[in-house]
């Protein structure tokens, strides 16, 4: 991997804040880069890292969620750095727009043309992408956003299922996906610049983790509507609470007015998948419900949802999530202490939501 450590001093961090950056993001890459000084055994005088915050202008700043903080230096003052780190920013109703903040973009276009590695959390892609250096190289964006992202900035190839993407021809273009996935950037950062060890202290002492599963576990099915096919779109509507009966794809082309090879051309042009596979991928997402909300058997949960044959349904369980089902129930899972109490203030089991899926 190369590195782009030019000394023995510390890499110097840009953590940029704009109104629109969300605070626990911005605050948390902060104080994690900066907390070295608290690793038994490390040399608090030379840590890896000397993280900045840095912004248009110096001074008080109010961020998206009308918290205060300081920006500790204008990129005015700023003639070069090691790594630009764009955290988290909210978007609004009207999605990001392009150009709003041209002093940043050309201010981070600078550090670039000075080797510095540009990196964002969520949706500080969304500034970075303005620079064209993600221009037909790959990154990750929230699954929620991707779609306005793509819009956005079409020339930049994205991979909303991958938590980390590092590209470039120097490894200087680095991505981080859905919300905390700010732990595997920073957790990269440190590996790659003080080592794997460092990492795992402080990913210890932190209790942060690597999504080494990937997102694809996290992001829920939602079919396209927006093809603006009629007949399809009816289609979807009817078989959206009819989807665990046996034939749900014959029942579907069934009850269109289309002959069925039709019926199975359009549906795959409008949604993107097959009648089969968008079934499965309904069927999938009752499924995780089932297996977050009740202790219900998994076999028992993969009949409910429409597949006699267990091991059929684990295995298209574990390829459509990335996660067998009982590691995926394991996971996301509500514990025990915080289930939502009853009205006696005994603790709800499991098995009392499960009047809440639909049968």
């Amino acid at each position: 991997m190369t590195s782009l450590y030019r000394g023995p001093e510390p890499r110097h961090v840009c953590l940029v804040a704009l109104p629109d950056a969300v605070i626990s993001t911005l605050s948390s890459i902060f104080d994690v880069l900066n907390a070295f000084s608290l690793l038994p055994g490390r040399n608090a005088d030379r840590p890896p890292f000397r993280v900045e915050i840095v912004g248009e202008t110096s001074g008080p700043l109010q961020l998206a969620s009308g918290v205060p903080i300081t920006v500790q230096r204008s990129i005015s003052d700023i003639r070069s750095t090691d790594i630009v780190i764009v955290p988290s920013i909210v978007l609004k109703e009207e999605g990001w727009v392009k150009g709003r903040y041209p002093r940043l973009a050309d201010w981070v276009i600078r550090m670039a043309d000075r080797g510095a590695l540009l990196a964002s959390a969520y949706s500080g892609v969304f500034l970075l992408a303005e620079t064209g250096r993600f221009d037909h190289r790959d990154a990750t964006v929230h699954f929620g956003s991707a779609q306005a992202f793509a819009s956005t900035h079409p020339l930049v190839r994205i991979h909303p299922e991958r938590v980390l993407v590092v590209s470039g021809d120097r490894e200087e273009l680095v991505s981080s996906g859905a919300s905390m996935s700010w732990h595997d950037l920073v957790l990269y950062l440190i590996s790659r610049y003080a080592g794997v060890t460092a990492a795992q202290e402080v990913a210890r002492m932190f209790a942060l983790q690597w999504h080494q599963d990937g997102l694809t576990p996290f992001i829920p099915f939602e079919g396209r509507t927006d093809h603006g096919d009629g007949e399809i779109e009816a289609a979807q509507g009817r078989v959206a609470t009819h989807f665990s009966v046996g034939n749900a794809v014959q029942e579907m082309s069934k009850r269109s007015r289309l002959a069925e090879r039709t019926f199975k051309r359009r549906f795959s042009a409008a949604t993107g998948l097959t009648p089969l596979e968008y079934v499965q991928r309904l069927r999938i997402e009752d499924a995780k419900r089932r297996l977050e909300r009740t202790d219900a058997p998994i076999d028992d949960i993969g009949w409910r949802v429409g597949y006699e044959d267990p091991a059929f349904f684990r295995r298209l369980f574990k390829r459509t999530t990335g996660l067998p089902p009982g590691a995926y129930r394991k996971r996301f899972r509500i514990p025990d202490f915080a289930r939502v109490a009853s009205d006696n203030g005994t603790p709800r089991s499991a098995n009392d939501n499960l009047s809440r899926i639909k049968k």
